[in-house]
């Protein structure tokens, strides 16, 4: 026995979300009701060169479950294996120790026993959520503090998510992102359409959907919650127009309303997927948590802008933030 880092296809649900959505665009998934990782990749590959493709890789990926640690092995969908563990030198992961002793174990004739291999995969897999949960919080901290003094200034980006009460803008080169509510987006009642991924006005019917470009201005900055507020100041810029069916063929939309902000974080809680992957294979296994993320760009210093009084430089923080509140990653 030992711990396998288990990745399973998607869910009944999520597939059949992902295929009405797909079907808006006249694509198909195949594999049937159990898609095997080729048909992610042939389908990721099918679409790479199309100007749309960063919204439909984003969705695809979002269709995918987390990878864990269990005993029992259910193999990897995400890097196609029957049978995958985590082992690596240096240790750095105390699965990857467990490993190793098992192996050194099954040398010698012997069976390692831990114990409860069970729990012990679902301590593994809670702490290593908890570990990537801690380092979203303090770069959602020092995107922040980052920010702060670049109040004002107006951004271009992407719609990196959609929720019922508003949507997240990823800015381009900095990677920082931000929500424009809902009661931003102008003099309408929105519906939330969750097969699209889009909001829809219903008297204006101005829409809003996953990976439109946007221009955007920053009204405020939390560092206590670690909350960035954008403005929405220039329309929607789209790569291309669906074709197929409407999206009332496959689903009703559910009506936004005005959600407090504090429910952000709940309805982030699937990832993003990245800012639209470079290459299939890739984009499907860092799902999973298999596939060390791309690191960011550095952050480009602010630039000077011009006062008409004095300003007193903010001082650079003494300790290490402290955490207060609901954050984004």
């Amino acid at each position: 026995p030992a711990l396998y880092r288990v990745h399973e296809g998607p869910t009944p649900e999520k597939l059949e979300k992902l295929r009405g959505f797909l079907t808006e665009f006249g694509l198909g998934l195949g594999g049937g009701d159990e898609p095997h990782a080729k048909d992610y990749a042939a389908l990721l590959d099918k679409v790479k060169d199309r100007p749309d493709a960063q919204l439909l890789q984003t969705v695809m990926l979002r269709s995918l479950r987390q990878a864990v640690y269990s005993p029992d092995n259910a193999g990897h969908f995400g890097l196609a294996y029957e049978a995958y563990t985590h082992f690596t030198s240096p240790i750095r992961r105390y699965p990857d120790l467990l490993v190793h002793r098992a192996i050194k174990a099954a040398l010698k004739g012997a069976r390692y026993e831990p114990g409860a291999w069970d729990e012990i995969g679902i301590h593994c897999s809670t702490t290593e959520r908890r570990a990537d949960e801690a380092t979203r919080d303090v770069v959602s901290w020092l995107k922040c503090y980052y920010m702060q003094d670049r109040v004002g200034e107006e951004f271009s980006g992407s719609v990196s998510a959609v929720v019922p009460f508003g949507l997240f803008v990823a800015l381009d080169d900095i990677f920082i992102e931000g929500l424009v509510h809902i009661s931003d987006l102008g003099s309408d009642y929105f519906h939330f359409d969750e097969t699209r991924h889009e909001l829809a006005g219903e008297r204006t019917n101005a829409r809003f959907r996953l990976s439109d470009r946007v221009k955007v201005q920053l009204v405020r900055v939390d560092l206590e919650t670690n909350k960035i507020d954008f403005r929405l100041i220039e329309g929607v810029e789209r790569p291309t127009e669906r074709i197929g069916k409407t999206a009332r063929d496959h689903a009703a939309p559910t009506e936004g309303g005005r959600e407090s902000r504090s429910g952000r974080r709940s309805a982030r809680a699937e990832p993003s997927g990245g800012q639209g992957a470079s290459r299939a294979a890739e984009a499907v296994t860092r799902e999973a948590g298999d596939t060390a993320p791309q690191p960011a760009p550095k952050p480009r210093a602010a630039k000077p802008r011009a006062t008409t009084g004095k300003t007193k430089p903010k001082a650079a923080p003494a300790a290490a933030p402290k955490k207060k509140g609901n954050t984004r990653g």
